[in-house]
């Protein structure tokens, strides 16, 4: 009996951290991770059904990001996952690929044998899989450690529900925030600047200043004035849901100011992004990061912006015809971490993609980002 409650209290103890996440993605992480340290296996996950038969979330515990990244799809809800969402009931195998239903890992995925997976759920409602593989020590999975996961997956749905919902609240506390703000530059800074400009104008009646001088004070502060103007547009159309995705490339480029010289061709859809905004938002910031390289570093005459969806995956690739430069050099470190690559595959990597750069000396650099599409 006392085994019994040490280890009720060792799984509350452990969500209970798990819930300390800043994010319902973040909070899945650390229920992947305490699980596979509280029953000693190499690998964890929690699946999060988007409700069409497939995953809106997928976070493991035990592969590096480099890992991570070199397989060819994450899991779509397919195979043993696709059985305890529909079943709704626990799966134990000694061997994976022995088991009719499994449909094989795809390319560059670790090989793993034995197979422990529970269904997450509160009710009748469905939050997610939960499944280990391989426990360190080489045996198999026993009843204890069903019944663990099982007692574990029940918090879990807990945990789940609370994340979502103090995501939810963050969400429209993080609108009326943007609000407040754009509300407060019109009505306060802009009215302040356009006094300020009144003045400078109304100097140019004195006779011992030239219309001259004042003259570029005066286009300054219509240029403040419109860069703010545009911050607030920034700030409400992250919350307006109905915008293209060529709406949205285009006014990232009326924000970067590039110079008249250089002509950038848009080739991206009159289509609703297939993200949701804290998505789309990320990605328009990796590539607003690499059109202002393009813009700033590679002398470039043409940058082409195109996008591409492919089954789950969405491709954003930003093409200029620069002096570019040999990933393969010694510079190639320098150049890359100049050009912002460690922020921009850090953006991507959050939401299960990456960043690729190539480059050719005199041939121009290619930008491809990949981001898997769930529902939302």
């Amino acid at each position: 009996m006392d085994v019994v409650v040490s280890r009720l209290k060792e799984i509350s103890q452990a969500v209970l951290y798990a819930t300390e996440g800043a994010t319902l993605e973040n909070v899945l992480e650390r229920i992947a991770q305490v699980a596979k340290e509280l029953i000693g296996t190499r690998y964890a996950a929690l699946g999060i059904p988007n409700g069409l038969g497939g995953l809106r979330y997928f976070k493991t515990s035990g592969m590096s990001v480099e890992e991570i990244v070199m397989i060819e799809h994450p899991p779509v809800g397919h195979g043993l996952l696709g059985v305890i969402m529909k079943e709704r009931r626990s799966i134990r195998l000694q061997h994976i690929q022995d088991d009719s239903r499994s449909v094989g890992f795809p390319k560059n995925h670790p090989p793993m044998q034995a197979f422990l997976g529970v269904p997450v759920q509160m009710g009748q409602q469905l939050f997610g899989m939960f499944y280990l593989c391989d426990k360190q020590d080489g045996t198999m999975f026993n009843d204890g450690d069903e019944l663990l996961l099982e007692t574990m997956a029940s918090y879990v749905a807990l945990a789940i529900v609370n994340a979502q919902t103090n995501q939810k609240q963050s969400r429209i506390a993080l609108l009326e925030e943007r609000e407040r703000i754009g509300m407060e530059l019109h009505d306060g800074v802009i009215q302040s600047l356009y006094g300020i400009g009144m003045q400078a104008q109304l100097l140019t009646y004195n006779d011992s200043i030239s219309p001259k001088d004042i003259a570029p004070i005066v286009n300054a502060l219509d240029d403040v004035i419109e860069d703010i103007r545009g911050f607030i547009l920034q700030l409400r159309q992250r919350s307006d849901n109905n915008l293209t995705i060529r709406v949205c490339f285009q006014q990232m480029l009326e924000r970067l100011h590039l110079p008249p010289t250089l002509e950038v061709v848009i080739d991206a859809p009159n289509t609703k992004p297939p993200f949701t905004p804290a998505v789309f938002e990320s990605v328009c910031l990796i590539v607003s990061e690499a059109l202002s390289n393009a813009a700033r570093h590679a002398s470039a005459r043409q940058i082409r912006l195109s996008t591409r969806q492919e089954g789950r995956l969405m491709y954003i690739i930003v093409e200029d015809d620069g002096r570019g430069f040999d990933p393969m050099s010694s510079m190639s470190s320098s150049e890359t971490s100049g050009l912002g690559l460690t922020n921009m595959q850090y953006r991507a990597r959050l939401y299960g993609g990456d960043v690729i750069i190539e480059s050719t000396p005199q041939k121009g650099t290619r930008v491809s980002i990949w981001i898997p599409i769930r529902a939302h």
